[in-house]
């Protein structure tokens, strides 16, 4: 049965900000030369913005760019930055360090990264961009050539057996002259090119953290707006890269997150709970003590940089934002970047517009890329994440190095590996014993998914697919302990035993899932696949 189809000059899959400023450009760009070109945004999240999580700091740089007069059109950058603070954490104490240059947030704003998104998606329909919300995009297209010629999107209402329901409705073909994928970290579609045309071949594995945010509302008297904070040290263990962050927005609003590298080794760590124990650090505890938690999420970011870019373009599409990874790890941004991206990738698609018969590989976005600043952030800052390999204090020292001794600027150049090949064997690690939850300051998981307001068609088939379904307990169980019962911050993977206490089996809670991407990439043995679910589902985050 031949499906539906409706066609474009471009469809954007994800309504990021990368996303976003790409349907926007394009629009711009059109206008100005009195040419049509059609834009179609598909987003997955029942609502833009639904699916956004970052901390944020948003620096302005490519908005300006974008929008010059965001002011005066009321973009939601309503808390400048005020003071910038970087602690050192001990269990019991801290110590405040120079704060580093990159992390010098003068002229930046504190931002819900959702609502930013929300604002940019009235601006881009005003230019006449078609947006649709609650669509998954499930599938790449490809024409007699193998160039992408759009995506699919999912169908609704098949039922958990594969079969379709009596609320069946098959999914619709997007076709498009150029297809921008801005998935987000570790895009589900976007995995799929890497393979399709080889588009990791020169580069280094990517390295990924996870990212856990609350949002809290704290006492009038606790609130700062326009403070920022970063720390790094306790409770992580030395040979952990991460770090927190608190930052005050407005209303009496604070953000605090926490950021785990997931190229961890010990599979005893659980990142949720290093979170819910950084919370009662006595730096941190009297600032959310009297408030109330409103809103909670998790989602992975890429911190593989400048030697982690995959190739960018590929016959009928590009790559561009987190998908791509263009994350400047020592700013802690990647919005302003990934911004730009779809700026400069919607340039080099609508010069290939511009013809009867236009070239089917954007290559001029690669070119334009070496030629910005985003590349040359990169560039800066390509040594600062591995660096930490040596641990806690090596990558400290090594960072303060290369940023003020060689400026960026060291002859060589620092490489990654594989995130789930760093994960050691259970019997050579030490279990830790998390404290319990207060539920005041500190939580469990279920009560934090259920405030991230996620839910899902029950009747689906799983999203979270596994290659094969002996591997959890043949070998991540025997050797690994399941450290997915740990890695994931929404309860998705539990071990289940009968009352004797044999028989061990992994139970999959989909409906938990906040679609972070986390079991996609720490599985050591690579044996989960995560891909969409049916539109619409997942969390719906307010102000995140």
């Amino acid at each position: 049965m031949s499906r539906e189809s409706m066609e474009y000059d471009v469809v954007v899959v994800g309504g990021g900000p990368s996303g976003l400023s790409a349907a926007i450009r394009l629009k711009q760009l059109a206008l100005d030369a009195g040419r049509e070109v059609s834009v179609c945004l598909l987003e997955k999240g029942a609502e833009i913005g639904a699916h956004i999580l970052s901390g944020a700091i948003l620096e302005p740089r490519a908005l300006n760019e974008l929008f010059p007069d965001w002011k005066e059109r009321n973009a939601p950058l309503n808390t400048p930055v005020t003071e910038d603070r970087f602690m050192f954490l001990t269990e019991g104490a801290s110590v405040r360090l120079p704060t580093p240059p990159s992390m010098h947030n003068e002229g930046n704003y504190i931002v819900s990264l959702g609502n930013v998104c929300r604002w940019l998606a009235q601006e881009a329909e005003a230019l006449g961009v078609e947006i649709y919300p609650g669509f998954a995009a499930a599938e790449v297209l490809y024409d007699e050539q193998g160039a992408v010629r759009g995506v699919a999107t999912g169908d609704m209402g098949v039922g958990k057996d594969g079969q379709p329901t009596a609320n069946h409705q098959e999914g619709m073909e997007l076709l498009a002259r150029q297809t921008i994928f801005a998935e987000g970290c570790r895009g589900s579609l976007t995995k799929q090119l890497w393979s399709r045309f080889d588009l990791r071949r020169d580069a280094d594995p990517p390295t990924y953290g996870l990212g856990i945010k609350e949002l809290w509302q704290v006492e009038p008297g606790k609130h700062k707006p326009g403070l920022t904070m970063h720390t790094v040290g306790w409770p992580l263990p030395t040979d952990t890269y991460g770090g927190s962050f608190v930052y005050h927005l407005d209303d009496n609003l604070v953000s605090v997150g926490f950021v785990v590298g997931l190229d961890y080794p010990n599979p005893f760590l659980s990142p949720f709970e290093e979170f819910q124990r950084f919370k009662h650090h006595p730096a941190i505890k009297p600032t959310l003590e009297g408030g109330r938690r409103i809103a909670y999420g998790a989602r992975v970011l890429s911190e593989g940089g400048l030697q982690s870019l995959p190739r960018l373009t590929f016959p009928g599409g590009l790559l561009v934002g987190d998908t791509a990874g263009f994350l400047n790890v020592t700013k802690i941004k990647g919005s302003h970047t990934g911004m730009k991206s779809g700026m400069l990738a919607a340039e080099a698609v609508f010069e290939l517009l511009a013809f009867e018969t236009p070239a089917n590989e954007a290559v001029a976005y690669t070119d334009r890329l070496k030629a910005s600043w985003v590349w040359q952030e990169l560039e800066l800052a390509r040594n600062i994440r591995p660096s930490f390999r040596w641990g806690l204090l090596g990558g400290i020292a090594y960072s303060a190095l290369d940023t003020y001794l060689f400026r960026g600027k060291a002859p060589w150049t620092l490489h990654h590996h594989a995130d789930h090949l760093q994960t050691k064997k259970a019997a050579d690690c030490k279990p830790i014993a998390y404290p319990k939850p207060d539920g005041v300051i500190s939580f469990d998981r279920l009560s934090s998914v259920f405030l991230s307001s996620t839910n899902h068609e029950e009747n689906q088939p799983c999203h979270l697919k596994l290659k094969d379904a002996s591997v959890p307990i043949s070998l991540n169980l025997a050797l690994y302990d399941a450290p997915e019962q740990r890695y994931c911050p929404a309860g998705v993977y539990e071990i289940v035993l009968d009352a004797d206490g044999s028989n061990p089996r992994m139970q999959i809670n989909a409906q938990n899932c906040v679609h972070c991407k986390t079991c996609d990439i720490k599985d050591p043995t690579q044996n989960i696949e995560w891909t969409v679910p049916e539109g619409g589902g997942g969390p719906a985050y307010p102000n995140m």
